[in-house]
């Protein structure tokens, strides 16, 4: 285990990294604001304190940030870590995709001293879980699996307002709970699909494993959750509302009328229930044993779908 001694990012590309106090990772992103950051394998570099100390101690003036780094950590030698290597500090994990990398126009320190450590001593990785990060926090090896995490929206105009009360969202929470998952957070947005796809985005961010909708699905005009998970996910999973509808349709043939999807985002499952208590309870009980090794195999904490 080790302490985080300097995090740093930089505004645009070909400037140097300045220290910032606190940082929130993106999943599947990297650091916020940071111009290094995007949707490829090198989303976050980490270096060790010891390199660096080393390197000053040949007479080099360098601060943190210097070399292009984004995390500077003691206890670690983080060349020596192999890929695939997870490291998680509070709700944060990374997994290192990179060991070094090639430098093809030499820096402002190798230009000073004819040497720079980062191309040899500094890794990158992915960030596969989000969380806030601050100077001092501990950064640790870890082999455990990411827990299970979700949160509920409700989609409905007349519960945004105060005008119902919400009773589908808390039944959701209820079972999520019951079946091991820690709910961080649920809230309550009007039918409305920049609001719907706006609060997705943030709950993915965050890397929170399964994302439950309640309401929307139907044929109202204002009933758009389906339209604002599928135009947010990167992947579709129909196999599930494929299977809440087979299952509602031996309760009532009003099933058919479900338009509720289930969708991928970075790696983050959005499920799509329908809008009444009863109906939460029956298709949120039906589908969850499976959801959770699908959220495992998202998060590469499981190897594949197939029975042995």
């Amino acid at each position: 285990m080790g302490e985080i001694k300097s995090i740093c990012i930089s505004e645009r590309r070909g400037t140097q990294k300045i220290p910032i106090e606190r940082a929130d990772f993106i999943t599947e992103y990297g650091i916020a604001n940071d111009a290094h950051a995007g949707d490829w394998h090198r989303q976050v570099s980490f270096l060790g304190l010891d390199e660096i100390n080393e390197f000053r101690a040949r007479g080099a003036n360098v601060e943190f940030g210097a070399f292009g780094e984004n995390v500077v950590a003691d206890g670690f030698r983080f060349r020596d870590l192999p890929v695939g290597t997870r490291l998680r500090s509070g709700d944060a994990v990374f997994e290192i995709t990179q060991i070094g990398k090639e430098c093809h126009s030499h820096c402002a320190i190798y230009q000073q001293i004819g040497d720079c450590i980062m191309p040899r001593e500094g890794v990158f990785a992915r960030v596969i879980h989000g969380g806030s990060i601050a100077v001092g926090d501990t950064l640790e090896i870890t082999t455990d699996k990411i827990p299970l995490d979700a949160a509920v929206i409700t989609a409905s105009d007349r519960c945004s307002t105060g005008e119902r009360e919400d009773l589908s969202g808390p039944k959701a929470v209820e079972i999520l709970q019951s079946n091991g998952y820690d709910v961080v957070e649920r809230v309550i947005l009007p039918d409305d699909k920049d609001q719907l796809m706006a609060q997705m985005k943030s709950f993915a961010d965050r890397g929170i494993g399964l994302v439950v909708t309640t309401g929307g699905t139907g044929f109202s005009v204002r009933d758009v959750t389906p339209e604002a998970t599928v135009e947010l996910c990167e992947r579709l999973v129909p196999g599930i509302g494929e299977a809440m509808r087979a299952m509602s349709l031996k309760i009532t043939p009003r099933a058919m009328l479900s338009r509720a999807t289930a969708g991928i985002t970075r790696r983050t499952l959005i499920v799509n229930l329908p809008g009444s208590v009863k109906a939460v309870d029956e298709c949120l009980n039906y589908i969850l044993p499976t959801l959770g090794h699908g959220i495992e195999i998202l998060r590469g904490d499981d190897a594949n779908c197939a029975r042995p």
